[in-house]
């Protein structure tokens, strides 16, 4: 049953202060887990780099190259099945628990389906790796490792759809766990699959495949034993409540969770084009940015798990007809998210010199790095704000416009104003690099602009 302690019922009769304190202190309860799993996660990442690195450079760059044609995707999915956070929550905060485990089911049947979708697109990535014109070597490594990864995409997005259940129902320490753990297990497996050893041959980047493959394998496993066996989940059974597919259900979740895979693949592009158009730059200016890249990513991990505890939270209050109580917290998260966008600004100004001597010991690309991140520092406070309000209007399950806004904001304003500050002198000399982040910021505050005043508008539509 639902509970009340990961998602209380809100004091309506409170003062307003102690109610939005109240509600900041659900917020840091739901994200504080999934900033955990979400850390977890990265480092995955960091790991397989730093492991295939110590292989040979060949294999760093097979690894690196997979990595970019996996990881879009898997976020164009990733925001597909993330409907089902809200939708599940929205259930849950209505004390309508007998639709609780048919969408999760529903959800499972999506996750199926883009399973078979993506494997059929790693397992086919040879013409992208021919138009790259790869060497040889660094190609066959890189094709080596997508095939040996497309054996874990399935329990990769069984993992997603799991958390639409786990998440919606406020148990966010649960894919946290199931996370870290998948982490641990990648460790050891990246080691023996890559170096070789107990009978294993060393595969170099390519094990780095078959070990992401088996950990998440063996952290579903797991999490499925546990979802069957815990008496938190008691009431929510996947194999006694079992439900044929829903077509009206699952366009239902299609409907919400297509824009948000949209919207994240949108963001995601547009970096991964930024980066192909600073190339001729040199590499010392692709360094630098990347630093400043690789840090905002980092430093986005706090109000990314902020907006998508805030989506859950908004959804659970909706669904419990408290209207009021989310209409205040998604006006009074925006105060949070200013607060933290502020002292994030601010580090990031301070302190952009130290934090590209920790990257680099190169002084050129230490002097792009700390450039990069001061303009960093004025991005940051736009894109806090900008998930903030998006993760707000997710909770009311309002994506399609949204998902425009951002394509507008991205494609209409960042990307081409980036392209023109850096390369040409139509309103000031070229910028260079530091003209792409001016774009993107640019672009963020548009965004935020824009998705604030849907944010005001829908809530003021709506009144209780």
């Amino acid at each position: 049953m639902p509970d009340n302690i990961h998602q209380p019922p809100p004091d309506t009769r409170a003062p307003l202060v102690p109610r939005i304190l109240n509600e900041w202190k659900t917020l840091s309860i739901l994200g504080g887990p999934i900033l955990i799993a979400q850390l977890a996660q990265m480092a995955n990442g960091v790991i397989d780099t730093v492991m295939s690195g110590h292989a040979s450079a060949e294999d760093l760059a097979g690894v690196g190259i997979g990595s970019s044609i996996w990881m879009p995707i898997f976020l164009l999915f990733m925001g597909v099945l993330g409907a089902l956070q809200p939708i599940i929550s929205g259930y849950n905060g209505a004390r309508d628990v007998q639709r609780i485990m048919p969408a999760t089911w529903q959800g499972l049947y999506i996750g199926a389906g883009c399973a078979v979708l993506m494997i059929v697109l790693l397992l086919n990535a040879r013409p992208v790796f021919d138009m790259l014109n790869l060497d040889a070597a660094t190609g066959d490594i890189a094709e080596g490792y997508l095939n040996a990864f497309a054996w874990g995409v399935p329990f990769m997005l069984l993992m997603l759809a799991l958390r639409g259940l786990t998440d919606g129902l406020g148990h966010t320490r649960v894919i946290m766990a199931f996370s870290v753990l998948g982490t641990l297990i990648n460790l050891p497996l990246n080691y023996l699959f890559i170096y070789g050893g107990l009978g294993i041959p060393a595969m170099g980047g390519i094990g780095c495949g078959w070990a992401t493959a088996i950990s998440n394998a063996m952290a579903v496993t797991a999490l499925v034993i546990y979802l069957n066996r815990s008496p938190l989940y008691r009431h929510f059974h996947l194999v006694a409540d079992w439900v044929k597919p829903d077509w009206a259900e699952i366009r239902y979740i299609l409907a919400i969770g297509i824009p948000i895979g949209f919207t994240i693949f949108v963001e995601a592009s547009m970096f991964s084009v930024i980066a192909l158009f600073l190339v001729p730059l040199g590499p010392i200016v692709v360094a630098g940015h990347q630093i400043a890249l690789n840090l905002t990513s980092l430093t986005f991990m706090v109000p990314l798990s902020l907006g998508l505890a805030l989506t859950l939270r908004v959804s659970f209050l909706v669904g419990a007809r408290t209207s009021s109580t989310a209409h205040l917290l998604s006006r009074s998260s925006l105060i949070l998210a200013a607060g933290i966008a502020v002292v994030y600004a601010v580090g990031l100004f301070l302190l952009a010199s130290p934090i590209s001597r920790l990257y680099t010991s190169d002084p050129e690309v230490q002097a792009v790095a700390t450039i990069l991140l001061k303009f960093a520092a004025v991005f940051q406070i736009a894109d806090v704000m900008q998930v903030t309000c998006i993760s707000a209007l997710r909770g009311y399950k309002d994506t399609r416009i949204p998902m425009f806004i951002m394509l507008f904001s991205f494609w209409g304003i960042g990307l081409p104003l980036g392209y023109v500050l850096t390369f040409t002198d139509v309103f000031v000399p070229a910028m260079g690099a530091p003209g792409f982040w001016v774009g993107v910021t640019a672009g963020l505050a548009s965004a935020a602009l824009l998705l604030g005043w849907r944010l005001y508008l829908y809530t003021s539509r709506n009144p209780v």
